[in-house]
């Protein structure tokens, strides 16, 4: 089972919350399902982020993804030692492979998302 302590988008992407910062990455099937990958594509910090919506892009030697925004608010800091590392996405997606720290509002930030168990249910239903 993948980590409880995170929401998730139906999309593979998953955030976990501390405080107001969500950090943001993409899961371990997505990763699966893209295969060997080649080049990874974030935002800048200050950029804004808004939920359900593309901040950048990871490209495998198969296909390119967008990867969406699990929330909204402002990127605060980006995993920018991915780029030349994409081997730490590939190999350890829920922790050294996250993508980026978005600031959010409200305690209700990760309302809508999926918990672990319903995102399980989404990964068995795409296999």
């Amino acid at each position: 089972m993948r980590p409880s302590d995170r929401s998730y988008l139906e999309s593979h992407e998953w955030a976990k919350l501390d405080g107001d910062i969500v950090t943001v990455g993409i899961s371990d099937f997505a990763v699966e399902q893209l295969g060997e990958l080649v080049y990874l594509d974030l935002p800048e910090n200050g950029d804004d982020a808004t939920c359900c919506e593309g901040f950048g892009e990871v490209e495998s030697v198969k296909a390119v993804s967008d990867v969406n925004a699990p929330v909204t608010g402002e990127i605060v800091e980006v995993n920018s030692d991915l780029a030349d590392n994409l081997e730490t996405l590939q190999n350890d997606p829920f922790e050294g492979g996250w993508l980026v720290k978005i600031k959010v509002e409200g305690a209700d930030a990760l309302n809508g998302l999926l918990d672990a168990a319903a995102y399980e249910e989404v990964v068995a239903s795409q296999s």
